[in-house]
Order: C-alpha cells, then sequence, then structure tokens
C-alpha cells in the first residue's frame, strides 16, 4: 500500500530540508496550486493538531514542510456558504451564497461575483476541480476542467489527479480538491479501525456511549481523507512538481455534531488550516486568518496581477514570514442559513481574549441541521432528560440572548455569558461597534437591524 511505502524516511530523502526554506522556489513562472478542503474537520481532529489517536500521516507531513496556522476561521460554519466564501473572498451577505445551494435550498451566489478559478484563469493558470463543487452558478465559478469520478474514495480520486500534475502544458496549474468526508454519515471503508474507548469526547459534547460510537466512525471517515491527501503528495514528489507547488489544507467548517457545525461557537468557526509554501521555512503562525482571506492571499502569491478583485479579505502572504503577528488580531463572522429552513442570521467579531455573537433573530428557537438533529448523540441527550450538552445547558443551546460576550482566556468554553454584566459594559459596546462598522464596510443589509426588530 502507499501509506507502507511513502512513509516519512521516504518523504525526508526526496524532500531536503533545503527544499522548503526561503529562496528555494527560484522559477520565474508562477507555482502551481493545490487546494484540499475537507468536509466538516474539527480543528483539534488531526495529529499535528494534538490529537493522538486519529492517524493522519498526510496532514502531519504537510504541517512537518509547511506552516500550521493555530487561529484560523471559517467566517460561516456552513458547507455551501463557506465553500462561497473560499473561493470568492467575500461574506455571504455580499455574494447571495447564503446558504446550501442544492436541491429546494437553492441559495444561489449573484451573477456578478467574480471567483478564484475565474481569475487564475485569466492570469494563465489551468483549473480543475474534482470532488464535491457545492457552489452556485457554475458561471461564477468557472473551472477549465474537471477530472469526474462518482463516489469514489479520496484515495481514489487522487490516483485520477495523476494527470493533472504530469499533463504537458505550460501553464502552471490549479487543483481544487474537495472530498465528502467526514461529513455524515461518517463513511470510513478503507480506514484503520478505531475503538469508541480511544476517542477524545472534547468539552463540547456530552461523554456518552452514542458520542463514543460516533466520534470513532468520524475518526476513521477523518483517516479516509487524509490518505488521499498523502497520496497527493505522493504524486507531486513523483511527477516532479512539488518543488514548484503551494499546497493549502483546509476544512469549510466545524465538526458535523450540534455545538459544532452551523454554529459559531468556536467549535464551528476555528479551524484546521496547513499551507506549504517552496519559498517559506515550515513553523507555526498565529495570525488571526478567515476563508475570506484566502482568495486574495492565493491571488497574490501567484503574482495574479498588481490589482486584487474587490473582496473582503486580504492577503496574509507576507505574514507567513513574520512573527509575531501584528495587525492579525481580529476575525468577523457572518452566517445567515445552513438549510433554507434554518434562518438565523449571526454576526460575530473575535479578538484574542473577547468574542462577541450578535443573534439578531434570537426570539426564534436555534434551529437544527436535519443529520445534526438526527444524530444519536442529540437524541440520546435528549432521550436520558439531560440537562446538559458538554459544558453547556441544552436551554442555553436552543434558546440564545441577542448578545453572547464570552472572555475566551477565562472561558474558552463560552459558557459564561457576560453581556449582561455591567463590569463588562464597556467591552460589549465596542465590540457591537466594531460589527457595525465591519457590516458598513462589508455592505451587509442586515445592518439595519440595529434600528428595529
Amino acid at each position: 500500500m502507499y501509506s507502507e511505502r511513502f512513509t516519512r524516511r521516504s518523504f525526508l530523502q526526496t524532500v531536503s530540508a533545503t527544499s522548503v526554506l526561503a529562496g528555494r522556489f527560484q522559477s520565474s513562472k508562477p507555482p502551481n496550486i493545490v487546494m484540499v478542503v475537507v468536509d466538516d474537520l474539527g480543528t483539534g481532529d488531526a495529529g499535528c493538531y494534538g490529537n493522538p489517536v486519529i492517524k493522519t500521516p498526510g496532514l502531519d507531513l504537510l504541517a512537518e514542510h509547511g506552516t500550521r496556522f493555530t487561529h484560523a476561521f471559517c467566517t460561516t460554519a456552513s458547507c455551501s456558504a463557506s465553500r462561497s466564501v473560499i473561493l470568492t473572498g467575500l461574506y455571504n451577505h455580499a455574494s447571495g451564497q447564503y446558504g446550501h445551494m442544492h436541491d429546494f435550498h437553492h441559495f444561489k451566489t449573484f451573477d456578478h461575483v467574480q471567483s478564484l478559478p475565474v481569475f487564475l484563469r485569466h492570469a494563465g493558470y489551468r483549473t480543475v476541480r474534482t470532488g464535491k463543487y457545492h457552489v452556485a452558478p457554475p458561471s461564477v465559478y468557472a473551472f477549465e476542467d474537471e477530472v469526474v469520478l462518482p463516489g469514489a474514495s479520496p484515495l481514489e480520486r487522487a490516483e485520477a489527479c495523476a494527470s493533472v500534475f504530469t499533463r504537458n502544458d505550460s501553464r502552471p496549474f490549479f487543483l481544487y480538491f474537495c472530498t465528502n468526508e467526514p461529513h455524515r454519515p461518517f463513511v470510513r471503508n478503507g480506514s484503520d479501525p478505531v475503538s469508541p474507548d480511544d476517542v477524545l469526547v472534547p468539552d463540547y459534547l456530552p461523554d456518552l456511549p452514542e458520542t463514543r460510537a460516533e466520534l470513532a466512525r468520524y475518526y476513521m471517515s477523518v483517516q479516509r481523507a487524509d490518505r488521499g491527501l498523502l497520496r497527493l503528495i505522493e504524486l507531486l514528489q513523483q511527477s516532479g512538481v512539488w518543488d514548484q507547488t503551494i499546497m493549502i489544507f483546509l476544512s469549510d467548517n466545524g465538526i458535523a455534531f450540534p455545538g459544532a457545525k452551523t454554529t459559531l461557537y468556536e467549535p464551528g468557526m476555528r479551524l484546521p488550516c496547513v499551507i506549504r509554501r517552496p519559498d517559506v521555512a515550515p513553523g507555526v503562525c498565529d495570525a488571526m486568518i478567515t476563508w475570506a482571506d484566502l482568495t486574495p492571499t492565493l491571488l497574490d502569491l501567484a503574482g495574479a496581477g498588481p490589482e486584487l478583485p474587490p473582496v473582503h479579505g486580504r492577503s496574509f502572504k507576507e505574514i507567513m514570514t513574520q512573527s509575531p503577528s501584528a495587525g492579525w488580531d481580529e476575525v468577523f463572522a457572518s452566517h445567515t442559513f445552513h438549510e433554507v429552513t434554518m434562518y438565523y442570521p449571526m454576526r460575530v467579531v473575535r479578538g484574542r481574549r473577547y468574542k462577541l455573537i450578535w443573534n439578531i433573530a434570537h426570539e426564534l428557537p436555534y434551529p437544527f441541521a436535519t443529520d445534526l438533529h438526527a444524530s444519536e448523540t442529540w437524541q440520546s441527550t435528549l432521550a436520558n432528560g439531560l440537562s446538559h450538552y458538554g459544558k453547556r445547558r441544552v436551554h442555553d443551546y436552543l434558546h440564545r440572548p441577542e448578545f453572547e460576550l464570552y472572555d475566551l482566556e477565562s472561558d474558552p468554553h463560552e459558557v459564561r455569558n457576560l453581556a449582561g454584566s455591567l463590569g463588562a459594559q464597556a467591552v460589549l459596546e465596542e465590540y457591537q461597534a466594531r460589527i457595525r462598522t465591519h457590516q458598513q464596510r462589508t455592505g451587509d443589509p442586515w445592518i439595519l437591524k440595529w434600528d428595529y426588530e
């Protein structure tokens, strides 16, 4: 098997330490770009992010030879909406991709929006996508080519992409490689088995037998996704383009459990992100970045012209070579829908210490994605009449106040809301003003909700 022969030793023999140091990439040709987006992976759910149980040799290798971000965030914890941010650099309230595009949900990006693959193609790139697409319309997110492989595993999909790296074409390539894993249902064929007794139950989930069983299946689905990543790295090596290729790995949103995905609590929006650049030494970056920053960063790295498209994010190209990451200490999030039946607009500002969530439709009970409500973990919580779901009260999860203000230093689990505390009123007002300023800057229609309702 490839996972047995492509060991850490063989990788280091092929990729010498100097190949990842600054100055190695000297080609006048723009770099190739491979972006790997997995579906519903939490930030602590990989070896390089501190999980000793999940076997993720692919991501661990990428992190060893790349930059591992510790404060990377999606701007909305929903699949279609988040992927549109990744590919446009725009918040959903401006792009129109408010939620899911498929079936009766039918959300679509505005026709005038310009996307990363279109800009890269105009810059001379060969653009190819494979796997989960989940954005619309195709005219906005237009790729030159597609590797079609319905029902393929990540490993099979990676194998099918070998020709992308070896094709006789003078242009650099941009490969957008997306897996369905580890989305529910947790497909785990071909993965090493994981025992429910061995999983690490995070604090935002209840430690129930049902939770452990679901987490074990999730771990195996993560491992299945990682097999594709590891094989992509090997194929890039074999084809001789590794030293000319930037590789990005990220997740669209948090793990598919209530308390994470669809929420803008930390488990829903703080995510893994690893970027390997041939011209940057390996390391760890604590800059606070969001998925809105990806499009401007990649266009900057591609040398796609002095003028970037009108986006809400900014390039973090230079910050990857600097420490500390001054000026990257605040992020914003904007969520409106997941499924069309799940209207619950939230706007968030998160700094190093404080985080404010504005629940614009706070009078409504918090809505559930169909698969999350059906999860064994949530159903067991209800069936057993539990008062708490992890560290949060069930009532507080379902019924939220207009403002949630958390001190993440003293309350990393976001369970002590300071919005009503007299001692926190100055912070509350400051962060409310920050949200409103961000809404003005990004053309958020929901800004009018400050004045009525």
